[in-house]
């Protein structure tokens, strides 16, 4: 059973009269109003044996369509396994600029900070993508932030970063993420300035990692607090985690995978060495660096990942191009660049596959990116977007929205050649939404064409109009 509880809270920054909340402990709750005069609200989890009067670690987790019940769920099993409070606001939105993004967390902050008594030096932020971004920006604007666990993306902004400001930084990344190569060489910098960072990998793509990772970097945290004094050290608490890490690192090693093995056990040994004796690691450190799949590994990825940022640079710059000419005659090069990913992503070198992948969910985000940058200008450039839509159906062929915007935008032209060469591609591929195709928009002329019905006829068996042959 679901236990509940009752709490009266004042919170004097925000609220002239007292507010009744019904709280309910290992659920979601989706809309915990922020204060009476703003329509602000907030995801809230709260673990099974949280206590109102025991102080707990927080973790604030941000989404940037203001989804804070579809994160929280996310999490909470980690939350629940740790013990953390998680609240996430509905209200953060990439529509919104970062000032506006930065009162509204203001705001929930303080809510949470008046509700329930939160650990100091335990406040901690949280994301996916967009979202972890923008936790990262947080420690910048809130100096109580002590810690960012950032998922499938990397800083926001490194020039932010003081060495005056240091907070502990958390990535978790699948090693088909594109922003892969870019969270491992992340460390460099973290070192340089002296923050405490690990980076948590794992075999998959831009996705939300498995819980026993998010529990991971939860329990990192506590170590922390506990090399600190924050907390009272947890000898068990300690071996235990100090077990698992040096179990998976073993997996690794006899896995052939001596360089994920070595980067793990130089973490293991930066995060334990404060709390435990570690000297037998070192040596088992310098092993596997004489190790000789580890000097081949190293090099096979430090020249993968160099080929990785030259492919990179040529698709940022053939696209400015090609968007500034309108260039549609490069579209059989970037046709090409497919043909070559595929045969990336074929290949027996395991880390020539994962960059195959990568480049595919680069290319992808870098099309995306340019599409939110079109639309968001004051007077669209219609001509820029039709560019955009007919390179998505090369690099994702089985998305019909963008072979329906192009059939659409050249209708709107009467660009009827164009529309109906598109409309092809997009029947061969299976498209079978005979009432979508005939109530698309700008095509009332085109779809009484014999040239629209041949096809749809020929493809689907089902056009609307009869072709009456003179």
């Amino acid at each position: 059973m679901k236990k509940i509880f009752f709490l009266f809270v004042l919170c004097s920054s925000f609220l002239t009269t007292a507010q009744q909340l019904i709280l309910k402990k290992g659920v979601v709750m989706d809309s915990v109003i922020v204060n009476d005069s703003i329509p602000e609200s907030f995801a809230l989890y709260l673990p099974t044996k949280f206590e109102v009067s025991k102080p707990s670690p927080v973790l604030f987790v941000y989404d940037t369509e203001g989804r804070g019940e579809r994160v929280l769920k996310m999490l909470m099993m980690a939350a629940e396994e740790n013990q953390y409070v998680l609240a996430a606001s509905n209200n953060v939105h990439d529509s919104l600029s970062l000032s506006q993004n930065v009162l509204v967390t203001k705001r929930m902050f303080q809510t949470v900070f008046d509700a329930f008594t939160i650990q100091k030096d335990r406040v901690y932020t949280a994301g996916f993508g967009g979202g972890a971004r923008m936790a990262s920006l947080m420690p910048t604007f809130f100096k109580q932030v002590n810690g960012v666990i950032s998922c499938g993306a990397g800083l926001a902004n490194s020039e932010v970063l003081s060495s005056k400001n240091p907070f502990h930084f958390i990535g978790i990344v699948g090693v088909e993420d594109f922003n892969y190569p870019d969270m491992l060489r992340s460390k460099n910098l973290f070192n340089t300035l002296k923050f405490k960072n690990q980076t948590l990998v794992f075999d998959g793509g831009h996705q939300w990692p498995s819980m026993d990772l998010l529990s991971e970097a939860m329990r990192l945290f506590d170590l922390e607090a506990m090399e600190k004094g924050i907390i009272a050290k947890d000898t068990s608490f300690i071996i235990d985690s100090y077990t698992k890490s040096l179990n998976y690192t073993n997996s690794l090693i006899s896995g052939n995978n001596p360089l994920e093995a070595y980067r793990k056990l130089e973490e293991v040994i930066e995060v334990y060495k404060p709390l435990i004796t570690v000297d037998s690691l070192k040596s088992s450190l310098k092993a596997l660096k004489r190790n000789t799949r580890y000097k081949n590994q190293k090099r096979s990825q430090n020249a993968i990942f160099f080929k990785e940022d030259l492919i990179k640079s040529d698709y940022n710059y053939y696209l400015e191009e090609d968007l500034l000419t309108y260039n549609y005659n490069n579209l059989g090069w970037w046709k090409y660049q497919m043909e070559e990913l595929q045969k990336f992503q074929k290949s027996p070198n395991i880390l020539e596959k994962q960059m195959g992948v990568r480049l595919e969910a680069y290319l992808n985000a870098l099309v995306e990116d340019n599409m939110d940058i079109v639309r968001t200008q004051p007077t669209i450039d219609e001509e820029a977007l039709n560019f955009l839509w007919m390179l998505k159906t090369i690099i994702s062929p089985k998305e019909y929205s963008n072979y329906l915007n192009v059939i659409s935008l050249n209708a709107k032209v009467e660009d009827f050649g164009t529309a109906l060469f598109y409309l092809e591609e997009l029947l061969k591929i299976g498209y079978d939404n005979v009432d979508e195709l005939y109530a698309l928009e700008n095509t009332a002329l085109l779809r009484i064409t014999p040239e629209f019905n041949e096809l749809v006829g020929k493809y689907l068996k089902s056009a609307r109009y009869k072709i009456i042959e003179e």
